[in-house]
């Protein structure tokens, strides 16, 4: 159960991850965004850790207050589920 729930996790964090890049370039070429909604919902869904290292990769959304303790709260949570799940 573990090893199948960290890979969900991973994929979702990888998926989360490369969208929050490709939200970054499209804001600096003032592109059609991806909606903070969709990002919060991927986060939500297992992508949280992805979430956070987009965050400060790509140093994109790191002054609003929603993702930056919403992002990190919700990486602890699903990390700590993960552990105890693993065993």
């Amino acid at each position: 159960m573990g090893q199948a729930l960290l890979a969900y996790v991973s994929i979702v964090s990888i998926v989360l991850l490369i969208l929050m890049g490709m939200d970054k370039s499209r804001a600096k070429n003032k592109e059609w965004r991806i909606a903070e909604r969709t990002l919060f919902i991927l986060a939500i869904a297992g992508g949280a850790v992805g979430g956070v290292l987009g965050m400060y990769l790509f140093r994109h959304k790191t002054r609003h207050n929603s993702f930056a303790f919403g992002f990190p709260l919700l990486a602890a949570i699903q990390i700590f589920c993960v552990v105890q799940l693993w065993e």
